[in-house]
């Protein structure tokens, strides 16, 4: 097996490993591990079913149904389609999935330590998704911040980003708001972890899941999440995945935040998240 990095700060492309490979358990400890140091793994050119992808996920940990059960693949539950794709007159996923910087579901109370992403049909010339690492953004914050915020909670909801649905037609933003709370109440997780790993500080919490940090007051809040948004987004500091088919992507849900770009007009995108406890 070979790991080749491809950014100073996240992410790396493992070689000469196949999917029978990493059942070997000596060969999966081995993945792990690179994951844990590179926190994003990189695989080209895949050939799987959606059974094999969700048979892989048993082989790292458990997989966990997407939270949002209409998203679900209808033989696989473990699978969370992301498709703008239309078959037979009805969507065959949901669209514009993940389209901002967040950490994958951290408006959950018990996120999960995984995600595995397949590229099935993939656009040209778009539809990249960014990466950048909690813990380099954690390291780039001033002493300042980091005393600030340091022993400090903060709120996370999934109310920014909401997805409505048919039957929320006629809700007022005050309604949608409060449907939202109902089915995913808000949570609250420490704005600073760290990673049992490699025992080093990171920052949980992107603008668009976290809602406010407790006991800043309005004005410190918005300071704060508009400088987490600037260090997150920072080119400079992550990683661009441009897809091609097949492509198996493995990350550690806490420390990757990431970001998918838009999709040209008349082109489409199918890709199968699967969640790993």
């Amino acid at each position: 097996m070979r790991i080749e990095k491809v950014s100073n700060y996240i992410g790396a492309e493992i070689h000469d490993v196949s999917i029978r490979d990493i059942r070997v358990p000596e060969v999966r400890d081995r993945v792990l591990h690179a994951l844990h140091e590179n926190e994003l793994l990189i695989f080209k050119g895949l050939d799987i079913s959606p059974g094999e992808q969700v048979e892989l996920a048993r082989v790292i940990g458990e997989p966990v149904p997407f939270v949002m059960s209409q998203y679900r693949h209808p033989e696989h539950p473990e699978i969370m389609i992301s498709s703008n794709e239309v078959v037979n007159g009805k969507a065959y996923g949901v669209p514009r999935v993940g389209n901002f910087w967040h950490q994958d579901s951290s408006y959950t109370d018990n996120p999960t330590t995984y995600t595995l992403l397949h590229g099935i049909n993939i656009p040209r010339w778009s539809g990249d998704t960014l990466f950048s690492s909690a813990g380099n953004v954690y390291d780039r914050l001033s002493q300042h911040w980091k005393d600030k915020i340091s022993g400090r909670d903060a709120v996370h909801t999934v109310r920014k980003r909401f997805k409505i649905r048919p039957e929320h037609a006629g809700y007022s933003i005050t309604e949608l708001m409060k449907k939202a709370d109902e089915l995913h109440p808000p949570v609250t997780h420490p704005l600073v972890k760290i990673d049992p790993y490699t025992k080093l500080p990171y920052l949980y919490g992107a603008k668009d899941y976290l809602d406010y940090v407790i006991g800043f007051d309005a004005n410190e809040n918005q300071e704060f999440l508009n400088l987490v948004e600037e260090l997150v987004t920072d080119p400079g500091h992550g990683y661009r995945h441009k897809w091609t088919k097949g492509d198996l992507l493995l990350w550690k849900t806490e420390t990757a935040y990431h970001a998918v770009t838009d999709v040209e007009d008349n082109q489409s995108r199918t890709v199968h998240r699967v969640a790993v406890k």
